[in-house]
């Protein structure tokens, strides 16, 4: 199916300017992820590579904090987006669902470790995380029967967290 320029700007302006990953931002643009890929790769070919403007998108910012920001942002963007699937995807084992969580926190902890140096503002959202982590592992062996009913907290949870509210 061929789709209309609009569309890959549309998504190249999603994963440069937005931060957003290449699933995420195929599924806003509507387009197959192997589409989105292969536009990434014949347009690198073609000397745009996606991945180079995006960094300089992020250094563009000028500041540290700023570059800081628009990572954490794009962390908490994918992390969302992995919430959101497991969310939807009612086929999905509660099992499964708390290995992703734990996986996208994971992956979150370790960002924001990398990036406590340069804001330390975010050792607090990092102390956050690994609690939510360790509870995570908590409910998981010690409750396996609450997982389902954990994860569905979890999400909620973690937007307050996140938006820094009680």
């Amino acid at each position: 199916m061929a789709h209309d320029a609009s569309v890959k700007r549309a998504l190249r302006s999603a994963y440069i300017h937005d931060c957003l990953e290449l699933t995420t931002a195929a599924e806003l643009a509507k387009v197959p992820l192997a589409t989105a890929r292969s536009w990434k790769i014949k347009d690198k070919t073609a000397g745009d590579d996606w991945d180079k403007a995006r960094s300089a998108q992020m250094l563009a910012g000028g500041a540290v904090d700023d570059v800081v920001r628009q990572t954490l942002t794009m962390m908490i963007r994918n992390v969302q987006a992995v919430m959101l699937e497991i969310e939807q995807d009612l086929d999905m084992k509660p099992a499964v669902k708390i290995g992703l969580l734990s996986t996208a926190s994971d992956a979150f902890s370790k960002n924001a470790a990398a990036l406590r140096r340069f804001a330390p503002e975010t050792d607090v959202l990092a102390v956050q995380l690994d609690v939510l982590k360790r509870l995570a592992a908590f409910v998981h062996t010690q409750f396996p029967q609450h997982k389902e009913a954990f994860s569905e907290l979890l999400q909620p949870f973690g937007e307050t967290l996140a938006n820094g509210k009680n």
